[in-house]
């Protein structure tokens, strides 16, 4: 029963509703899955809400893995995955030195500078190389401090003007092996207690039904749709992550 494991009713049901809208993000319904960490910081401390939303996330991505794996584009992932994995080891490895609120703020900006790139700005064209390894790097960096890696991977890709599918597709498989790879630093840095793993537990069907009406809707968007969309989620996340960074400094 939730009792014995939240400490109150009201983190309880901040924790369903953040694990509500990360799992309808990472069905590929926007960028919203940046709001989950955000939310249940306003109830329990950040790094807990990371170790508790990082084994959801992984169950979130076998799902979104089953039903996009066709589209995914394996040339994109080949040009960043290997930089997030260095992402990843500068985040383990600066753990301890970098707060909660400077990544925030720090992810709240780039995604907001990307928007308003989007909107006054060129829209741009295929990413160079440099560029691949950049963002793929801040990606893994920021997924692994505050599964905030989004508006890293999707500055680098938006450009690109994928089908929605691919897009969709190749976003998942990103974070599905990134995700993947970050139970390892997690566990060595002992967030995973059994408390954290039974809050986990109890989010797991929630998850797996918000991922997949995720999916649903996003196999149905027209990509007049799906870009705009995908642009103001980042905008209003953006504009979240640097209030609550800001705030926090």
């Amino acid at each position: 029963m939730h009792w014995n494991i939240y400490s109150s009713s009201t983190e309880f049901a901040v924790t369903l509703l953040a694990v509500f809208v990360v799992g309808l993000s990472k069905g590929g319904l926007g960028g919203m899955s940046l709001l989950g960490v955000p939310l249940m910081a306003l109830v329990m401390p950040p790094v807990t809400a990371a170790a508790i939303l990082l084994p959801v996330l992984v169950i979130m991505d076998i799902i979104s893995v089953a039903t996009w794996r066709r589209w995914a584009d394996w040339q994109i992932l080949r040009r960043i995955l290997p930089f997030s994995v260095i992402g990843i080891g500068i985040g383990w490895a600066t753990a301890e030195l970098v707060s909660d609120s400077m990544v925030r703020l720090i992810v709240g900006l780039v995604s907001l500078a990307f928007v308003a790139r989007a909107i006054f700005g060129a829209a741009g064209g295929g990413a160079p190389t440099a560029a691949a390894r950049f963002w793929g790097g801040l990606a893994g960096y920021t997924s692994f401090v505050a599964h905030a890696g989004g508006p890293p991977l999707q500055i680098y890709m938006m450009p690109l003007r994928l089908d929605p599918k691919i897009f969709t597709g190749t976003t998942v498989m990103f974070f599905a092996i990134t995700n993947a790879l970050k139970l390892v630093p997690y566990a060595a840095l002992g967030e995973f207690s059994s408390e954290n793993l039974a809050r986990s537990t109890v989010m797991l069907p929630l998850a797996v039904g918000a991922t997949w009406l995720g999916s649903w809707t996003v196999r149905r968007m027209h990509p007049r749709v799906f870009y705009p969309f995908t642009y103001a989620s980042v905008a209003l996340v953006g504009i979240k992550l640097v209030w609550d960074g800001v705030a926090g400094l």
